[in-house]
């Protein structure tokens, strides 16, 4: 098993000719088949595809999450491929963020102790200030002694980003995350990434299914049978919704 290897931070995440593959010899499946891609530091990607296509694999593989079976994979400057697995678990702590479609809130903490609990997780001090400081950037510092009951999912989808940025991660990767709410609500978490982008430089990875969210990011990427077929930058909701039905057609 090799070390890590320290890299140039050019890019915040390089997908070099990776290949996932599933299942044992009679019943393998090829969900990610060559995918070369990088997503450039200060960027918002969106990643599209049909059912299948392997965008959910590809996010995973890019946040350390799964081993490529082929390939190399470079995270916020570090080369992660056969990384160890206590190598991995620090950048997942201190360089990646994640947000899920469905929340993951714990019920029964606050805003605030949601937010907190990646750095007890990690073992770091607590600092009011700085978790106060990130509620205050999503928009919910008036709600911080909530509970996620007690909460829109609109809400609660911004207190999900909090906890994922407290740790100031290099990456943000979001996996469908405007898919459990409604319009209005999506709109705003949507506006609210954008911000981030433009006004902190964060780099977001996004798998996403619908055209408006990403049409909202700097460029978007479509996948079809595990390969990149198509690459669209700064496009309409339209033109993303008609390169997509191309591709379900």
């Amino acid at each position: 098993m090799t070390t890590a290897i320290q890299t140039g931070r050019a890019t915040a995440v390089d997908l070099r000719a990776v290949t996932r593959e599933y299942g044992g010899k009679q019943a393998r499946v090829r969900a990610l088949d060559g995918v070369s891609l990088s997503f450039p530091a200060g960027s918002w990607t969106a990643v599209m595809g049909p059912s299948g296509s392997g965008k959910s694999t590809l996010l995973h593989c890019a946040a350390g999450l799964e081993r490529c079976t082929s390939g190399q994979v470079l995270l916020a400057g570090t080369d992660i491929t056969d990384a160890p697995d206590a190598t991995l678990t620090r950048l997942r702590r201190k360089e990646i963020g994640f947000v899920f479609q469905s929340f993951n809130l714990i019920g029964s903490l606050t805003a605030e102790q949601n937010v907190a609990l990646p750095l007890r997780l990690a073992g770091q001090r607590v600092s009011k200030k700085d978790v106060h400081a990130v509620l205050g950037s999503v928009g919910l510092r008036d709600r911080m002694k909530h509970r996620p009951r007690e909460l829109s999912g609109g809400q609660q989808q911004r207190v999900a980003i909090a906890r994922a940025m407290v740790t100031r991660p290099s990456v943000l990767f979001a996996d469908e995350p405007t898919g459990a709410l409604d319009s209005k609500s999506a709109r705003s978490v949507l506006a609210l990434l954008r911000h981030m982008v433009d006004a902190a430089g964060q780099t977001i990875v996004m798998v996403t299914h619908d055209p408006a969210a990403a049409a909202s990011a700097d460029s978007v990427v479509f996948l079809s049978d595990g390969r990149i077929v198509d690459r669209m930058r700064r496009a309409t909701a339209r033109e993303v919704a008609d390169r997509l039905a191309g591709l379900e057609g």
